[in-house]
C-alpha cells in the first residue's frame, strides 16, 4: 500500500502562514470580545456590571433590563418607525437603483456616457447640507416620513455596481431573443433580468437596509415630531444624551439605579437594536459574496 506523500512546504512559508493565522486570531478576538462583553453585560445583574465582574459570560443572570425595554412605549414606537423606514426605504432604493442601472447598461442608450459622468460628479461634489435642507423644506417634506426616503432614494455607487452586473452577467443574446418574440423592455426587465439578478439584488437590499436601520442624522435634521423618530434617534438620546425613558425605570427601585441598572439597560438596548440586521444577513449571505465580486469586476 502506497503512502500518500505530501509536499513539504518550506519553513519560511509555514512561518508566514502561522503568522497570518496568529494575526487573524488577534483581529477576531479584538472584534468579537467587545460584542461578547455587551451581550454578557446585558444579561447580567446591574451590580455585576458596575463592579466589573463580567468578563466573558453573564454574571447573576437577569432579564430585567430587557423587560424594562419592552415596557417603554417610546422605544417600541422607535422600533416600529425604524422597521417602516427600513422596509419602505429599501424597496424604493432598490427599485430606483435598478431603474437607473438597467438603461445605463444598454449600449444603445444615447448619451449613456454623459449621464454616467453627470451622476459620478455628484460623488465628488454635492450641494451641501444647507441647500439640501432648504430643498426639502421647499418641497414641504420636513417632519414627514418622505424626508427619510426621497433625499437619498438611490446611491450612485450602487447604481454603478448594478449596471456592471447587468453588463457582465446578463447575456445580450437573451435580450435579442426577447425582442424577436416581441417582448418590451419593461417586460424583459421584470421577467428575465430580475430573476437572473438575485445576487446583486441581495447586495443592494443588505446595503440599503443596513444604512436605513443605522441612520439617525437625517432624523436629527428633518424630523421634529417624537412619533416619527426612528430607533437610532431614540437610542442616541438614551445612550449619548443620557435621556432615560421614565417608563423603563418606572418599576425599578432607586437602589437598583444606584447599582448601575441604567448601565445594564444601555447594553441591552444595543443588543436589541442589532438583532434585525443579524437576522437579515443569513437570508442574503448566499448571494452576497457573489454579487459583490461580479458587480465590481469591470467598470
Amino acid at each position: 500500500m502506497l503512502r500518500s506523500r505530501r509536499i513539504k512546504e518550506p519553513i519560511g512559508d509555514r512561518m508566514l502562514v502561522a503568522a497570518i493565522y496568529a494575526a487573524l486570531a488577534l483581529v477576531a478576538v479584538a472584534v468579537a470580545y467587545p460584542l461578547l462583553y455587551i451581550v454578557s453585560s446585558s444579561f447580567s445583574s446591574p451590580r455585576a456590571v458596575v463592579s466589573g465582574q463580567v468578563w466573558l459570560l453573564p454574571v447573576d443572570f437577569s432579564l430585567r433590563a430587557y423587560a424594562s425595554i419592552f415596557q417603554s412605549s417610546q422605544l417600541m414606537l422607535g422600533y416600529w418607525n425604524s422597521i417602516v423606514y427600513t422596509v419602505v426605504g429599501t424597496f424604493l432604493n432598490v427599485a430606483f437603483t435598478v431603474l437607473m442601472a438597467f438603461p445605463l447598461s444598454q449600449r444603445r442608450l444615447a448619451g449613456r456616457g454623459f449621464f454616467m459622468v453627470l451622476m459620478m460628479t455628484t460623488m465628488f461634489f454635492s450641494g451641501g447640507l444647507i441647500p439640501t435642507y432648504l430643498l426639502v423644506k421647499e418641497l414641504h417634506l420636513l417632519d414627514t416620513r418622505w424626508a427619510m426616503w426621497l433625499p437619498g432614494v438611490f446611491s450612485v455607487f450602487q447604481v454603478i455596481v448594478a449596471r456592471t452586473f447587468f453588463q457582465t452577467s446578463i447575456p445580450a443574446e437573451l435580450q435579442e431573443a426577447a425582442e424577436i418574440d416581441g417582448c418590451r423592455d419593461i417586460r424583459y426587465l421584470w421577467s428575465v433580468v430580475l430573476p437572473l439578478s438575485k445576487p446583486i439584488l441581495a447586495v443592494l437590499t443588505l446595503m440599503y437596509a443596513v444604512g436605513h436601520w443605522n441612520a439617525y442624522f437625517d432624523a436629527l435634521i428633518y424630523l421634529r415630531s417624537e412619533h416619527l423618530f426612528p430607533l437610532q434617534y431614540v437610542l442616541r438620546n438614551l445612550l449619548i444624551l443620557n435621556a432615560s425613558d421614565p417608563e423603563m425605570l418606572a418599576n425599578t427601585t432607586k437602589g437598583m439605579r444606584d447599582q448601575g441598572f441604567e448601565q445594564a439597560l444601555k447594553y441591552a438596548l444595543i443588543v436589541v437594536a442589532s438583532v434585525p440586521v443579524l437576522v437579515l444577513y443569513p437570508f442574503v449571505q448566499k448571494h452576497f459574496a457573489k454579487g459583490v465580486m461580479v458587480g465590481s469586476l469591470k467598470g
